[in-house]
């Protein structure tokens, strides 16, 4: 089974976003850079060495809208072994999935797919720990 590891949503104005979930729920944000797309980082919970301590309790982010990009919306990121393989079975299941993996530095390979419902959803292949990309 492949868990729901982290939840994403997009912006318009991240210090914005980062400053309304602060507010309005104590969520801790980090700001990444432009090497990273400017994403950022939303702790709901705490963690240690990046993993959250309350069972069933995840992290998530925020990503800058962008006007190409398809179906924008809050989705979640699910945890697979093999993005490939995810990858044909999201097709076989009726999916369509949306581009080809992205490498997100140093944590993993990710793609977003489309279910049969028009959900936008994500899947990630985690690095094993120290970021080594493989595949």
């Amino acid at each position: 089974m492949n868990p729901v590891v982290h939840f994403e949503m997009p912006y318009d104005d991240r210090e914005r976003m980062a400053g309304f979930y602060q507010a309005a729920f104590g969520w801790h944000t980090q700001m990444l850079g432009v090497e990273m797309g400017n994403y950022v980082l939303a702790h709901t919970t705490e963690t240690v060495d990046g993993t959250t301590t309350k069972p069933g309790a995840i992290n998530g982010g925020f990503f800058e809208r962008k006007p190409d990009w398809p179906a924008q919306h809050p989705s979640v990121v699910i945890a697979v072994d093999d993005i490939h393989a995810a990858m044909k079975q999201v097709t076989q299941a009726g999916g369509s999935v949306l581009g080809e993996p992205m490498q997100i530095p140093g944590i993993a390979h990710y793609v977003s797919f489309m279910d049969t419902e028009g959900n936008r959803v994500s899947m990630l292949q985690p690095f094993p720990r120290g970021g080594a990309a493989s595949g």
